[in-house]
């Protein structure tokens, strides 16, 4: 192991994968133009923690075909540090989107063995994971791969023995899942990591099957108390996004409610989720209080609705 860094230099790390993004202003079938950016659930929370004044890094790995050397400068252009984004032979993934008028998505992917699914432990640096004082993991980095899955738990073995505080987004997508064991597999990587998490950051309704064999559509309120209740029982603390109600913080003490701010438009609603784990836990991170933190995130993850794709302009959101 090399020798672990004298301070912890970044804010956040993240491992996981992003991809090519094309989204249109209408279906797909019929859409004359489509748009490129790029986008990936925890390169989002890490370009939204940059934008707010942050330091993160990026630990990957991504294709060497056309699209690749452009991803590469538009993290490095956020300011997120790459030293641990290695390029291989090989495509990157990519999504497309059309949105309806009220901001619903429909997604299409190309992302079958990925370079990104063929992390290993062997990625990880003991010593750079140490320099941090937070690592964000994800469901979706678990389901891309056997291999991939180790190395988050790999990850968060080595993030829990030297301090760095572990943030969790069990994120479920049963297509992603099918082909690497369904919900039950889901369920053993959820398992497999929620103890570790300092911050489990779930979302109602999507992540309720994690943990309730008879979860439904079910947004209310009270609902989400239910729900937040059960996840606290498998983490330290948990911060429930339930959408267009807020969030829900569960922990030791009682829980609470957040409630949302309004969408002023809502064009898009890709990312907004991943714009919240970002900027709660820069706030975190900077002193502010979890209720603090959550209010914030409601914010900003309500301004993000009125752009398209996964990621808003530069600038776009303030601070």
């Amino acid at each position: 192991m090399k020798d672990l860094p004298p301070a912890r230099r970044l804010d956040l790390i993240g491992i996981g994968e992003c991809m090519v993004e094309f989204h249109a202003d209408q279906p797909l079938a019929s859409a004359p133009l489509l748009r490129r950016g790029y986008g990936g659930d925890v390169l989002n929370a890490l370009v939204a923690l940059q934008r707010l004044g942050g330091h993160s890094g990026f630990v990957t790995r991504f294709g060497d075909d056309p699209f690749g050397p452009g991803l590469l400068q538009a993290w490095q252009a956020e300011g997120i540090d790459t030293s641990h984004a290695h390029v291989q032979t090989g495509e990157n993934g990519m999504y497309f989107i059309s949105v309806a008028a009220d901001g619903e998505r429909e997604f299409t992917y190309r992302r079958h063995g990925t370079p990104a699914s063929t992390m290993t432990a062997g990625d990880l640096d003991p010593a750079y994971l140490a320099s941090s004082h937070w690592l964000l993991l994800s469901g979706i980095t678990q389901a891309l791969s056997a291999s991939a899955r180790q190395t988050t738990l790999a990850a968060a073995r080595i993030a829990a023995a030297h301090g760095v505080q572990i943030a969790y987004d069990p994120n479920y997508r049963p297509r992603l899942w099918a082909a690497n064991g369904g919900l039950a597999a889901a369920r053993a990587a959820f398992d497999e990591i929620a103890p570790l998490a300092d911050w489990l950051l779930p979302s109602n309704p999507v992540d309720a099957q994690l943990i309730d064999e008879q979860a439904g559509a079910d947004e209310d309120t009270d609902a989400g108390f239910a729900l937040a209740g059960r996840f606290a029982a498998r983490a330290r603390n948990v911060a429930l996004k339930c959408g267009a109600n807020g969030c829900i913080l569960a922990g030791p003490g009682p829980a609470r409610h957040v409630p949302a701010v309004k969408a002023a438009k809502v064009l898009d609603t890709t990312g907004a989720g991943d714009l919240w784990n970002g900027s709660f836990l820069y706030y975190l991170r900077h002193g502010a209080a979890p209720v603090e933190a959550a209010a914030h995130a409601n914010r900003l993850a309500a301004a993000k609705l009125a752009y398209r794709g996964a990621i808003p302009p530069a600038g776009a959101l303030g601070a």
